[in-house]
């Protein structure tokens, strides 16, 4: 049977996290971040991999999307709108093996399709130096590094900007 990785594409559904998804998207959160736990601060891979509250948490003042497929949640994205009509990505996750299947580039499309609904006139997120994947994909998709580096609980935290088209 072929792995995930091995497809070009999986065919997934991407929907708003609902009740029971809590579970499954911890996992993702912790198997996506895992390689990277000796790179980061406690504090800062305590803020990235969330635990039941923290998700409970973003649940509540974020849109949280997952991808799914065959029944199983392989991926997770959150995203917030700023007063300043600005959106904000957090939280994207994709299981290992669904890395490189373009699992990551649905779910962002997504957050961004509701950014874009919401008025959003651009879109940022926060990246640390240990996620230079993270990073190329990133690039790869538009969004741009503003030259703001703040303190991420004792690392370096970058900010990506991506301007959004005006909807219509």
């Amino acid at each position: 049977m072929d792995r995930p990785q091995d497809l070009l594409k999986v065919a997934v559904e991407v929907r708003r996290a609902r009740s029971g998804d809590e579970p499954a998207i911890l996992r993702c959160l912790r198997e996506a971040f895992a390689p990277y736990r000796e790179q980061y601060t406690p504090g800062a891979y305590a803020d990235t991999v969330v635990n039941e509250a923290g998700l409970g948490e973003r649940i509540k003042t974020m849109r949280v999307i997952v991808a799914v497929s065959n029944g199983e949640i392989v991926g997770t994205v959150a995203g917030a709108e700023s007063p300043r009509g600005e959106g904000h990505l957090r939280g994207m996750a994709v299981l290992p093996q669904y890395l490189g299947t373009g699992v990551s580039a649905q779910l962002l499309a997504a957050i961004e399709a509701w950014f874009k609904i919401r008025g959003c006139t651009r879109v940022t997120l926060d990246t640390t130096q240990p996620l230079q994947a993270a990073m190329r994909f990133y690039e790869k998709h538009g969004y741009c590094r503003s030259g703001v580096v703040s303190d991420f609980f004792g690392m370096p935290l970058i900010e990506y900007v991506k301007p959004m088209a005006n909807p219509l």
